[in-house]
């Protein structure tokens, strides 16, 4: 028998102890016949602070992927529309680049880092370029399923290896695996992953069980009381 995916989503975004919010998430949850094709679609994306156009890059790459992505061809696996949707945007934002002051300051143009996940029947397709983060929560045990692309050049400097925007061509990580019920996939900007443990995230999850919907803004609230002083976004979906 078949049965129709459904989630709890908690979500929430706060600029901090920034003068903007260079964040941008979202989902979307389409109505069938689209829910069971396509799937279920969350984006994550956090601007490079050296930008002052990264919030228009943030909100470009979320809002494209979760529009453009629901337009491919249905014939077309979600590994082949999602990165079709990613190229293109890529494209589009380092174009706005070269066709401004940005061009010769890679670290001042239309330059986001950006996470994703398509849900679609039994089975979660992540895509990911530069530091935003996926965890997934199960029996208890939290796993990062993305790796950072940073470039380390000392203890205390360090760079993106990899965004979107920052190259003509984009190279995103891609990886696909069975969900189950009673999983939650947790997406965060790293003005929050830096400032919260996986002892607070359980925690949280245990004891807002029937209020799902505050999860996210709790461990936003946390991060911002631990002292972040970036930009702080925070996406929990769990598989009901």
């Amino acid at each position: 028998m078949k049965t129709q995916l459904q989630l709890s989503i908690s979500q929430y975004s706060s600029k901090g102890r920034k003068e903007i919010n260079q964040d941008f998430h979202d989902i979307c949850i389409p109505d069938e016949p689209q829910l069971s094709n396509k799937g279920v679609a969350i984006a994550i994306a956090d601007g490079i602070s050296s930008s002052d156009v990264s919030h228009i890059a943030s909100k470009v790459a979320v809002t494209s992927f979760l529009t453009d992505y629901f337009y491919t061809p249905e014939t077309w696996s979600v590994k082949k529309a999602a990165r079709r949707v990613i190229e293109a945007t890529n494209t589009w934002l380092y174009a706005q680049s070269k066709q401004t002051h940005y061009h010769y300051n890679r670290d001042k143009g239309y330059v986001c880092t950006f996470s994703a996940m398509i849900l679609r029947s039994s089975t979660a397709h992540i895509f990911h370029v530069g530091d935003t983060r996926i965890y997934q929560l199960r029996d208890k045990k939290l796993t990062l399923l993305t790796e950072d692309h940073i470039l380390q050049i000392s203890s205390e400097k360090s760079y993106l290896a990899r965004a979107f925007g920052m190259d003509s061509k984009i190279s995103a990580d891609y990886d696909s695996f069975p969900v189950e019920e009673g999983d939650v996939y947790l997406f965060m900007s790293d003005g929050v992953y830096e400032f919260i443990n996986s002892d607070f995230i359980l925690y949280t999850l245990e004891n807002q069980a029937h209020n799902f919907e505050d999860v996210a803004r709790i461990m936003v609230e946390k991060a911002y009381d631990k002292g972040s002083t970036d930009n702080l976004t925070a996406q929990v979906v769990r598989i009901d």
